[in-house]
């Protein structure tokens, strides 16, 4: 399980991007793309180094006015990491 204090970041070998050919934010990396759905885009956004899980967490339930998020968050982080998509 991801920790409340790590500031995740996005691994080198991929690259976050918003598509417009695809109308949506991708992770591209040298063997392809990822399509990324409107959450995986908005957490993976603030995934900068300089944000904590926390601070991310607090963000998304400030900007979409929504509370309890932090699983879900933590849910997604996790799968993130066991994919590679996270550093």
């Amino acid at each position: 399980m991801i920790a409340a204090h790590t500031k995740p970041v996005v691994a080198t070998m991929f690259r976050l991007q918003f598509e417009p050919a695809q109308d949506s934010w991708v992770l591209l990396y040298p063997e392809g793309m990822v399509k990324l759905n409107t959450p995986a885009a908005e957490i993976l956004r603030r995934c900068d180094g300089r944000r904590s899980v926390d601070e991310i967490v607090a963000e998304l339930e400030l900007t979409f006015g929504q509370a309890a998020l932090r699983d879900d968050v933590c849910a997604f982080l996790n799968q993130a990491r066991q994919r590679g998509w996270l550093q």
